[in-house]
C-alpha cells in the first residue's frame, strides 16, 4: 500500500472515533461517494498481514451493529473480499492470520440471525404458483378456461419454504463453515440492488477464484497465490449464482459470464445438482449479445411482459357458438336439395351430422342399406305386435311399411339409371 491509501484509513478511523450521534446519518450518507477510501479499503483487506486489518475490521462490524441502513450496507460491500480472504487463509492452514476476517464474519452472522428483540428469525419464502400472474408469466397461457385457471389458483397455496431458526456460532470450524458463509451471501444477496459496481466485480471474481483453484482451469485463468481445492458446498454455490445472475445485468458482464463458466465447470466436477440445474438455466436464458446496461441509476434484471389478454379463450364453447353450429348444419341440406330438385336429379338426404351427402353406391352398399331398412322394418313389426294396443291396426301399418320401402328402392334404382 501507498502512504497516501494509508493516510486515508487511518483518518477514516480516526474520524469515526469522534463523530457524534447526532451527525451520525450525513456522515453516512456522505460515506458511500469515496471512493478513494473504498479502494484503500479494499487493499487492506487483500492483506492479511497489514496492521490496518484488525481495526478495520472491528470499525466495519462497529459500523454493521449501528442500525444505520447506510453503514450497514458499506459493510456488506466488502463482504466478498473477506469470504475469500478468510477461505484463502484457512486453505494455506494459516488460522491465525484470518483472526479479525473470522470475527468479523461471525458478528454479522450472529446479528443477522436473531431480530431487534433478540428472538430467532425464520425466513419464509412462499413458491409461486403458475397459475398466479407474476414478472416471468401469464397464467392464461396455460389454460384457456375460467375453470381451469380457477381449479390451479386453488392448488398448492401453501407451499412455504422455510428457513431457520440459525444457532448462533462462536467460532468456525470445518463442520459449520459454509453454512454460516451460506447465509452471509444470502444477506448480500438481498442488498444487490445497492453494491457498487467494485462489489459486483469482486463478487465475480471471488466466485472464479473459489470455482478453479486447485484445478486445471487455474492455470488457464491464470490466477496465483491459492494452489490448493478450496472445499464448497452446494447451497453456497446456488447463492453464488444469484450474485453473478444479477451482475450480468447490470454492468458486468464479461466477469460474470467468466464467473458462471467457471461455476458450472466446478459444478460437473462435484456432480452438485442443484447448481447444474440453476447455472444451465440462468445460461440458456442469456441473450446472444452482451448487455449494454448503464451502470448508473436503478438496478433490475429485465425480463420481458406478456400483454394482458382475455382470461376466456374466444375459442371457448358457449350456448351461442353451439346454436350457431345447428343452423349452419341445417341449412346446408335444404340448399343443396333445393339445387338439385331444380337439376331434376333425386339426391338422398345427408345422414349424419358430418354432411356426408348420398352417393351412387355398388351392389354390396346397396344390399348392406337394404339389410338395414329391413332390420328396423322387422324391428318395428315386433314392437307393433307386442303392444296390444295395436293389434288392430296392425296390418294397415305392415301394409304402409312396406310401400315406403319400395318407394325407397325405386327412389335409388333411378337415382342409379339418372347417374350413369
Amino acid at each position: 500500500m501507498f502512504t497516501s491509501e494509508i493516510g486515508v484509513v487511518e483518518e477514516w478511523l480516526s474520524e469515526f472515533k469522534t463523530l457524534p450521534e447526532t451527525s451520525l446519518p450525513n456522515y453516512a450518507t456522505n460515506l458511500k461517494d469515496k471512493s478513494s477510501l473504498v479502494s484503500s479499503l479494499y487493499k487492506v483487506i487483500q492483506e492479511p498481514q497489514s496492521e490496518l486489518l484488525e481495526p478495520v475490521c472491528h470499525q466495519l462490524f462497529e459500523f454493521y451493529r449501528s442500525g444505520e441502513e447506510q453503514l450497514l450496507r458499506f459493510t456488506l460491500q466488502f463482504l466478498p473480499e473477506l469470504m475469500w480472504c478468510y477461505l484463502a487463509v484457512s486453505a494455506s492452514r494459516d488460522v491465525h492470520s484470518s483472526g479479525c476476517i473470522e470475527a468479523l464474519l461471525l458478528g454479522v452472522y450472529n446479528l443477522e440471525i436473531v431480530d431487534k428483540h433478540g428472538h430467532s428469525k425464520v425466513l419464509s419464502f412462499t413458491i409461486p404458483s403458475l397459475s398466479k400472474p407474476s414478472v416471468y408469466h401469464e397464467p392464461s397461457s396455460i389454460g384457456s378456461m375460467a375453470l381451469t385457471e380457477s381449479a390451479l389458483s386453488q392448488h398448492g397455496l401453501s407451499k412455504v419454504v422455510y428457513s431457520g431458526p440459525h444457532p448462533q456460532r462462536e467460532m468456525l470450524t470445518a463442520q459449520n463453515r459454509f453454512e454460516v458463509l451460506t447465509f452471509l451471501l444470502l444477506c448480500y444477496n438481498a442488498a444487490l440492488t445497492y453494491m457498487p459496481s467494485v462489489s459486483l466485480q469482486s463478487l465475480c471474481q471471488i466466485c472464479s477464484r473459489i470455482c478453479v483453484c486447485g484445478y486445471p482451469r487455474q492455470h488457464v485463468r491464470k490466477y496465483r497465490g491459492v494452489s490448493s481445492r478450496i472445499p464448497i458446498s452446494s447451497g453456497f454455490m446456488v447463492q453464488m449464482l444469484t450474485g453473478v445472475y444479477f451482475a450480468i445485468y447490470n454492468g458486468e458482464w464479461d466477469l460474470a459470464q467468466k464467473a458462471l463458466d467457471d461455476i458450472i465447470y466446478r459444478a460437473q466436477l462435484e456432480l452438485y445438482p442443484e447448481p447444474l440445474l440453476v447455472a444451465n438455466a440462468i445460461k440458456a436464458s442469456l441473450p446472444h449479445g452482451a448487455m449494454k446496461s448503464s451502470k448508473e441509476g436503478t438496478r433490475c434484471i429485465q425480463v420481458e411482459i406478456t400483454p394482458t389478454s382475455s382470461r376466456i379463450s374466444r375459442n371457448a364453447v358457449t350456448s351461442m357458438s353451439i346454436r350457431g353450429h345447428r343452423w349452419k348444419r341445417h341449412e346446408q341440406p335444404e340448399s343443396s336439395c333445393a339445387a338439385a330438385a331444380e337439376a331434376g336429379v333425386l339426391v338422398i338426404p345427408e345422414i349424419s351430422v358430418t354432411h356426408v351427402s348420398g352417393e351412387r353406391t355398388g351392389n354390396g352398399e346397396k344390399g348392406r342399406a337394404l339389410g338395414d331398412i329391413d332390420a328396423q322394418h322387422m324391428q318395428g313389426v315386433q314392437e307393433t305386435a307386442t303392444d296390444p294396443r295395436s293389434e288392430s291396426r296392425g296390418l294397415p301399418e305392415l301394409r304402409r311399411q312396406k310401400s315406403v320401402r319400395k318407394m325407397m328402392e325405386d327412389g335409388m334404382s333411378t337415382a342409379g339409371r339418372v347417374q350413369f
